[in-house]
């Protein structure tokens, strides 16, 4: 059962007359004739009866009609989706972000990228580094934003996007405020909180022990604006990233001694076919001013071109 046999036998349904049937469907009344034969071989009865100038619909013809106009409909339906689809209209991207990204550096790109393709309908899923990978690969997410995972993944593209410091987060008047950078040694005897889902909490903490740095360890969260929500209200200071902190009136200031930072990553999956809107996502980001990569990230970035 072909397309066109159903349009056929449908036009024939709303005409009633094989002539007028096809010029409605600007074909030649043979043509027409002979798909609706072939239509009535493989349903296995007559659709019509033709007597003389009359044509009539059988009985067969009033029981399929239904079905066959759904399934034309639904057909048209297809086309219509698919065309939407890949003019970027009503086109969905599943866009994962790592949870420690504070929104201040994607802000700019994202209204940035709504306005220049609104068609295009971009779902965020927040989560850790693992989680995204895993996802991503599974084909629940089509990119994600993150830092590299701490497992090499052969089946993962990595451009790297930007660098950011880690600071030091605390309140107002406290004597960090007063500092251009504060060397690791000086939060000695600080409280601390700690943001549970930092990817770099286990590095941190080695450079803690490793220089018999102690701190008073206060609280713990998942949830960044809680975290960010005590350090306002000098309950404790905490390691962030340059670009994360969302509450207004935290003081941070550059960690030395060591520097410690963070390179952000775009991924996706090696030979995963992209559709158009994710195409012209990551077209977006690689025409986007990011804040200049250090050497060594450029060179990555080179070398993955």
């Amino acid at each position: 059962m072909e397309m066109h046999q159903i349009r056929y036998f449908l036009a024939v349904c709303d005409c009633l007359n094989f002539t007028r049937a096809a010029e409605t469907c600007n074909v030649t009344q043979p043509a027409l004739t002979r798909a609706v034969q072939k239509l009535e071989e493989e349903l296995g009865g007559l659709l019509f009866r033709r007597e003389r100038k009359y044509t009539h619909m059988t009985d067969l013809g009033h029981l399929v009609r239904p079905q066959l106009e759904a399934i034309l409909a639904q057909s048209e339906k297809a086309k219509t989706t698919a065309k939407s689809f890949l003019q970027l209209k009503d086109a969905p991207l599943k866009l994962g972000v790592m949870c420690t990204i504070g929104p201040m550096r994607f802000i700019g790109f994202l209204a940035g990228f709504g306005r220049d393709h609104p068609g295009i309908e971009v779902s965020l899923m927040e989560s850790v580094p693992r989680r995204l990978a895993n996802s991503l690969m599974a084909g629940e997410l089509d990119v994600a934003i993150m830092t590299q995972p701490a497992e090499a993944h052969d089946r993962l593209d990595l451009h790297p996007l930007y660098e950011e410091r880690f600071m030091i987060a605390c309140a107002p008047g406290h004597r960090f405020e007063q500092m251009e950078a504060v060397p690791m040694a000086d939060i000695a005897g600080e409280a601390y909180l700690t943001r549970a889902n930092c990817e770099y909490i286990g590095y941190l903490d080695g450079i803690l022990q490793e220089r018999m740095i102690k701190v008073q360890d206060v609280y713990q969260s998942e949830r960044e604006d809680w975290i960010q929500s005590m350090v306002l209200a000098g309950m404790g200071i905490c390691f962030i990233p340059e670009f994360t902190p969302v509450i207004p009136g935290i003081v941070t200031r550059p960690i030395v001694e060591p520097e410690v930072t963070r390179t952000i990553h775009i991924l996706t999956v090696a030979g995963r076919r992209f559709s158009p809107a994710v195409a012209a996502f990551i077209k977006a980001v690689d025409k986007f001013k990011w804040p200049a990569l250090s050497a060594a990230s450029k060179g990555q970035l080179q070398a993955a071109s």
